[in-house]
C-alpha cells in the first residue's frame, strides 16, 4: 500500500516545520509563533491519532517507516487528512539537524490549556507541577499520569512546555491524551485548587512531612487529590509546601534523601490510584 508523497529536496517549503530540530531555543521560537509543536516516534504518532482534538498538520517519515505505518495505520493515517511526506534518509538529516533514527515526525496545531475548573471538578486524581522544567522529566510524569489513572496535569508559570518534541517522545505520546492546564504562580495556584474543592498533597523529603504509609487517604471525604511535585533537586518552594493541605514525605534507607521526581510522583500516585483503575 502507497502512502505519502516523496519529497528530496531539504528546501521544500512543505518540511518548514521540521527544520533545526536540534536547536531548542530556536524551536521554542518558531514554535511559539506558529503555535503548533512536533511529535516524535511511531508509539507516539500512533497514539496521536487515536486521541481526538488534535489538527495534524502534516506528517514526516522515512521510507522505511512510511511502509510499515502503511501496513498497520493506512487507513487511519488517510483518515486525517493531513500531508503524509517521505524522505530519504539525507534529506531527513539535512532538515531536522541529526540522524533521526525513529524516522517519524509529525506537526500538530496546538490547543488552549485547559481550564483548571473543567478538569478538576468530577476528577479523583490530579497532579500538579511547580518549576519542573526538565523536558525529560516532564515525559516520564505525563507517562506515570497516565498509568495511574490521573485526569490532567496542571502547571505552574515556571513549569517547561510539555508539548516540546523530546516530553511527547519520553512520555509515549501519553501528554496527547491527558488534560493539561496551567494554575497562577503559588500560592495563588493553590488557592485556586482549594476553590474548586480539591485537597493538595505536597511531596517532599522533609522528616516532619507525613509518612506515605500513613497518609489516610479517606480523611480526604471523596474530594478531588492534587499530588503537588517540584522539580528536580529544589523541590517545591516553601510558598507551594505552605499553602498544601498535607506535606507527604516517602520513607527511604538512610543516607538516602531524594528520588528523581517523576519515580517519587509514581509511588505516590501509586497509593492514591482511583479503584477503577487496575
Amino acid at each position: 500500500m502507497a502512502l505519502g508523497v516523496m519529497v528530496e529536496d531539504p528546501d521544500d517549503p512543505r518540511l518548514a516545520d521540521y527544520l533545526a530540530l536540534n536547536d531548542p531555543a530556536g524551536r521554542r521560537r518558531v514554535e511559539r509563533a506558529g503555535q503548533f509543536f512536533v511529535v516524535e516516534g511511531t508509539l507516539a504518532i500512533e497514539r496521536l491519532l487515536t486521541v481526538p482534538g488534535w489538527q495534524v498538520r502534516s506528517l514526516l517519515l522515512l521510507p522505511r517507516v512510511a511502509e510499515r505505518l502503511a501496513e498497520r495505520l493506512g487507513d487511519r493515517l488517510h483518515a486525517v487528512g493531513a500531508p503524509v511526506l517521505v524522505a530519504p534518509e539525507p534529506v531527513l538529516r539535512r532538515v531536522v539537524g541529526f540522524d533521526l533514527h525513529r524516522g517519524a515526525l509529525a506537526s500538530v496545531d496546538r490547543k488552549p490549556p485547559a481550564e483548571p475548573a473543567d478538569v478538576v471538578t468530577g476528577t479523583r486524581l490530579l497532579l500538579a507541577l511547580e518549576g519542573v522544567n526538565d523536558h525529560e522529566n516532564l515525559g516520564s510524569l505525563y507517562r506515570n499520569a497516565a498509568a495511574f489513572g490521573v485526569g490532567a496535569v496542571l502547571l505552574d508559570p515556571t513549569s517547561a512546555d510539555p508539548f516540546y518534541r523530546r516530553s511527547v517522545r519520553v512520555s509515549m505520546g501519553h501528554v496527547l491524551g491527558i488534560p493539561t492546564g496551567r494554575l497562577e504562580a503559588f500560592p495563588a495556584g493553590v488557592e485556586q485548587l482549594h476553590a474548586l474543592g480539591a485537597t493538595v498533597v505536597a511531596l517532599t523529603p522533609a522528616p516532619d512531612a507525613v509518612a506515605l504509609r500513613e497518609l489516610d487517604v479517606d480523611a480526604f471525604g471523596g474530594r478531588p487529590v492534587v499530588v503537588l511535585v517540584g522539580a528536580e533537586g529544589p523541590g517545591l518552594t516553601a510558598t507551594a509546601l505552605d499553602a498544601a493541605d498535607v506535606r507527604v514525605r516517602i520513607p527511604m534507607a538512610p543516607g538516602i534523601d531524594s528520588l528523581n521526581v517523576a519515580t517519587a510522583a509514581a509511588i505516590v500516585l501509586h497509593h492514591l490510584t482511583p479503584a477503577n483503575v487496575e
